[in-house]
């Protein structure tokens, strides 16, 4: 949960960066919110939740 929490927080804010820059305007931010927002409700949420967990787990094993 606080994983994925932090995700969600993350992306929100570069979603805002990226749009206060120039980079993305307000209409493509909505589609691709509204894209995220569906895609979490398909067969293929699982997976990507897997996916992010193991990346995540693979980044926290890295020491320096």
């Amino acid at each position: 949960m606080a994983i994925s929490l932090s995700v969600v927080l993350l992306l929100g804010i570069v979603l805002v960066v990226l749009m206060r820059g120039g980079s993305i305007k307000g209409g493509p931010a909505i589609v691709a919110v509204l894209f995220g927002f569906f895609l979490a409700s398909t067969g293929m949420a699982p997976s990507i939740n897997r996916f992010l967990n193991s990346l995540a787990e693979t980044i926290n094993s890295i020491n320096f």
